[in-house]
Order: structure tokens, then sequence, then C-alpha cells
């Protein structure tokens, strides 16, 4: 999946990571791919460690929908990655609906990026506002919305107190770099809505994970940050 690593080596830095399990996704753009078989490959090699996260290609929704179903029946994923960004198509775009059905119907969650790319492409689709409608016509979809949604922090944290079924994810942002306001909520009351991420290779584990205990959690509020919240979302088993 990444060139210059093998699975072996990934799992090796897990382990002195101290991380149990990791979720391993797709990418769909113009100009880049990482297959699902890719990282299905990946996921037969350590299916104990490593879960897979199916991305397709929301504009043709008939093939987009039958992607989704032969990663959920054949490489046995749990959840769906859609990039807003990448096709210039809001969460709450239609063309995503039918991938949004199919996700109630497996009960597998949705992630998505929300906040500005740092791709030289148009912010706008990643608002986290777009997550409210869809939330509103979906009440049994999880919906997770990743990357924190910085500028619109506030906005995502809306957006997960108003809706039960909406979390926050926080990959490609350093704990030592999260918005103020996201770690008030994740010590209050969005304890129970926030999940650890790093976007690997982009953040090291390692290093953000030695940075949580800098963020004032409780115990618990630790405990479900960086492991119970991901494991109900998710369906992880956790020892």
């Amino acid at each position: 999946m990444l060139a210059g690593t093998t699975v072996e080596e990934f799992i090796e830095s897990m382990d002195a990571s101290g991380v149990a399990v990791s979720i391993l996704t797709g990418l769909v753009e113009d100009s880049f791919t990482i297959s699902n078989d890719d990282v299905a490959q990946w996921v037969r090699h350590a299916p104990d460690r490593l879960q897979g996260r199916a991305c397709v290609d929301p504009r043709s929704p008939a093939l987009a929908v039958a992607e989704l179903r032969r990663s959920v029946e054949e490489l046995g994923f749990r959840s769906l990655q859609v990039l807003p960004y990448a096709f210039g198509l809001p969460f709450d775009d239609r063309l995503y609906y039918p991938l949004y059905s199919a996700c109630v119907e497996y009960g597998i969650p949705v992630v998505t990026q929300v906040g500005h790319t740092a791709s030289l492409l148009p912010s706008d689709p990643g608002r986290p506002i777009y997550l409210d409608r869809v939330a509103l016509d979906f009440p049994d979809l999880v919906i997770v919305g990743g990357h924190i949604g910085w500028p619109w922090t506030d906005e995502m944290i809306a957006m997960a107190l108003k809706h039960p079924n909406v979390y926050i994810e926080t990959s490609a942002h350093l704990p030592r770099r999260y918005p103020p306001t996201f770690v008030d909520f994740l010590r209050g009351p969005g304890a129970s809505k926030c999940l650890f991420g790093t976007d690997w290779p982009w953040i090291d584990p390692a290093g953000a994970l030695r940075q949580v205990s800098e963020l004032g959690l409780s115990v618990e509020g630790e405990e479900a940050f960086l492991s119970s919240n991901a494991a109900r979302v998710f369906g992880i088993s956790l020892p």
C-alpha cells in the first residue's frame, strides 16, 4: 500500500506503539488511487489486527454501490469512506444517497473528511454543516467526521451535539494541535462522541499517542477516546 513499507513492518510498528487494531482505507481520487483490493491484501495478512474500509467513486452511483457491496460481502470491509473534496460533492449531495442506504442495510458507518483540504482544491465541500441533512434523512446511519473539521471545528462539534449518530475523528491532527474548543468538548460532553485517529503515514501513531496524555482527560475519557468509542462505532472486538 505504501511504497517501501510491508504489512509485516506495519504490524511491528503497531506493536511498538501499543496499537491493537488499525483501520486501513482505500483512496479514490482523479489523480491517485489505493484500491480496495490493495487494502484487502494487507488485511488478509492480519485480519485480527487490521480492518478494511471501502472507498468508491460516487459519480457513478450504481457502480459505486456495487463496489461497496463487493467490499463488504467479499472483502469483509466494515465501513465506507467518502471524500467530498476529491469530487467537489458535499456530503449531502444526492449522488451519495444510494451508498448511505447500503450502509444502513449492512449496518456499517460512513466516514468522511470534514474541514479544509491540504490539496489545492476547494475546501467548501468539507463543511461539517453538510452532515446535517444526511443525519436527519438517515437517522440509523452512523456518520464519522474525520480530521476534526478545522477551520469549522465549532460547526463539527455542533453536528456531534445535535445528532446521536454523528461522531468526530481526529486523524491528520497531532493532539498538541487539537483546537481548544475540541479539547473542551472531548473532556466534557463529547467524551462518548470522539475517536482517536492518525492518518498514518502522515502522523506517527507512537508520537501522537504520547501526546494524548497531555490533554487532561480522565482515565475513563482517555480509554473511550483511544479504544471503546471506536470499538463501538466500527464493530471491533476488544480483548
